[in-house]
């Protein structure tokens, strides 16, 4: 299933940057620091700034700035849930130079109105610029003013190769929020630190894969991420085994639909059931997700087993049968992770062949010394002012080849010269 996998990642580089806001209380910096269960919130019109000038110009030609909010994902289904996201908005840059707000010279990059959604990936233009905000005209609250989001802006320079969104229902929208717990691309940053993906969660409570397919292309069509997960099927299996059909005809509609884009399809299975109701309809509706496993073959990756999953741990599953409790979700979060980085970001996908690789080489300048284990170094202090290039960040990687840049790499290229360390795998203590 690796065969999409660019391991270029898509870092971001906004993270603890210099905040700005018009309302001095609004804690601008709660928008981008590591914490998504705390948000930048104001009432608008306000804006919500960050100065990139300290980020390395290369690593900013072009970004995603992405926000992020609570509410549902869509204004769609029986459990509308409305929650201070951005209606009327523009994302806009800055040319001024960084360590002061400026309060002239923006330049309105994009516009939205009357949105809809609780996310948005905008992909911006930033060469020549040091700024860039998302200022906010109103918001989706009873006054139409209080707005409360995350704001990250992540490097595409070289693509967009690691932006996921998934879609699906109650479960999906439960369990793939970033700010509940450990989110899915901190989880994949904690197995490999060299990718934080862009993550939305697409997840509407109580629709079906209907209704999946009357929205796709609406969703698709302002959403630029290459991943797109598909996790419909519980809500059509409830008390109806007899619609398995229909749901293949929406699932293949939705699969078509993201290939012909470009995208990546994700589909995992659905989740297993103690509610009488769901148990034994859920396994029919499973052999259809395994008949496009065999149609599409490596065109479309297989996301999780959750009908394994929830069989072998139904103690993970609430009072109903159907939804994850506190810990079902997490541990969803967490196999999301682990099954997305076997099947799409796994070492063999690099498109630099391992004879090529001059081991040691992190600031990529042709040789191995002493500055390398420096570069790597100040790679992990602070990754947006120095990070290093993509080539750098696998040369870098000599110490247990495959777990990312680590502390322990630097200490072995201090103590290796450059004929130990192409004689890979370094294992063991160093």
């Amino acid at each position: 299933m690796n065969v999409y996998a660019n391991n270029t990642p898509n870092e971001i580089i906004s993270r603890n940057c210099p905040a700005y806001s018009g309302n001095e209380n609004a804690n601008p910096s709660f928008g981008n620091d590591e914490h998504y269960f705390s948000f930048w919130q104001s009432s608008s019109p306000d804006y919500l700034a960050y100065d990139l000038s300290g980020v390395k110009p290369e690593y900013r030609k072009k970004v995603i700035a992405v926000w992020y909010n609570t509410s549902a994902y869509d204004n769609i289904g029986m459990y509308v849930n409305r929650n201070m996201e951005p209606s009327d908005y523009t994302i806009e840059v800055n040319s001024a130079k960084g360590g002061e707000y400026p309060a002239d010279g923006w330049e309105v990059v994009e516009t939205v109105e009357g949105n809809t959604l609780s996310s948005r990936q905008h992909v911006v233009d930033m060469e020549g610029y040091n700024w860039i905000r998302i200022n906010i005209q109103k918001a989706d609250d009873e006054t139409g003013k209080q707005a409360s989001i995350n704001f990250d802006v992540h490097n595409v320079s070289e693509g967009i190769t690691d932006s996921w969104i998934f879609f699906g229902d109650s479960i999906t929208a439960g369990g793939m929020n970033n700010c509940y717990g450990t989110g899915f691309a901190t989880h994949v940053n904690m197995i490999d630190g060299k990718y934080f993906p862009i993550q939305e969660n697409g997840g509407i409570g109580g629709i079906r894969s209907i209704d999946g397919k009357e929205n796709i292309d609406r969703w698709l069509s302002t959403c630029p991420a290459k991943y797109v997960s598909i996790a419909y099927g519980t809500n059509d299996a409830w008390g109806n085994p007899g619609a398995t059909e229909e749901y293949y005809s929406n699932t293949k509609y939705m699969i078509d639909k993201i290939i012909e884009l470009g995208k990546v399809p994700v589909l995992p299975k659905i989740p297993s059931s103690t509610n009488a109701d769901v148990k034994d309809n859920v396994p029919l509706y499973n052999a259809k997700v395994e008949q496009l496993y065999e149609e599409y073959g490596e065109k479309l990756v297989h996301g999780p087993d959750f009908a394994e999953f929830f069989e072998e741990h139904p103690d993970y599953l609430s009072a109903d049968g159907v939804h994850p409790n506190d810990t079902g979700y997490a541990e969803m979060r967490k196999l999301w992770a682990e099954t997305m980085y076997k099947n799409v970001y796994t070492a063999e996908n690099t498109d630099t062949p391992e004879d090529d690789i001059l081991y040691g080489d992190a600031n990529d300048d042709g040789r191995v010394s002493i500055s390398d284990a420096v570069a790597v170094l100040q790679h992990l202090a602070n990754s947006s002012k120095y990070g290093l290039s993509k080539g750098g960040l696998s040369k870098g990687d000599v110490y247990n080849r495959g777990d990312g840049i680590t502390g322990k790499d630097a200490y072995a290229i201090t103590l290796l010269d450059a004929q130990v360390i192409d004689k890979l795998p370094i294992t063991g203590e160093v």
